[in-house]
């Protein structure tokens, strides 16, 4: 019959080797690195990238300014690939009035697109629209 030590002795788990819980602390410290960058840091693909590199290919440019409620409509229906316009800030530096670059293209009202054959269009121009005036195709 076993004797009461030997019984405790069995049931007491030993403690974990001191590399274990270091790979372990490395493996949770890589997976905490993985997940804040892909959520912070990773740029976000579009499906209108390449629409968007299209639209500013074919020249046409958007003049807009910052305070301006209808440029951000505009910039919106692009959504992350609106850095792929070819846009022109037209109130630079927080400043609202015009600077010499809009006032020598002409532009009057915000947004104002320009297009490669001289054509314009003033306010938000819905993409089927741009792609249209530009030869480019939606996703």
């Amino acid at each position: 019959m076993p004797d009461l030590n030997e019984i405790e002795n069995e049931t007491v788990a030993k403690p974990a080797p001191r590399w274990i819980w270091l790979w372990m602390a490395i493996v949770i410290a890589v997976v905490a690195w993985a997940v804040y960058y892909f959520a912070f840091y990773r740029k976000p693909v579009s499906t209108l990238d390449g629409f968007a590199k299209c639209v500013s290919k074919s020249g046409a440019k958007m003049y807009g300014a910052w305070w301006c409620p209808h440029c951000a409509d505009q910039k919106d229906l692009f959504g992350y690939a609106f850095q792929y316009v070819n846009y022109v800030e037209c109130s630079p530096a927080g400043q609202k009035t015009e600077n010499e670059t809009c006032k020598k293209a002409g532009v009057k009202n915000f947004p104002t697109w320009q297009f490669p054959d001289g054509s314009r269009a003033e306010g938000v121009l819905h993409l089927p629209v741009l792609g249209d005036k530009t030869g480019c195709r939606l996703p």
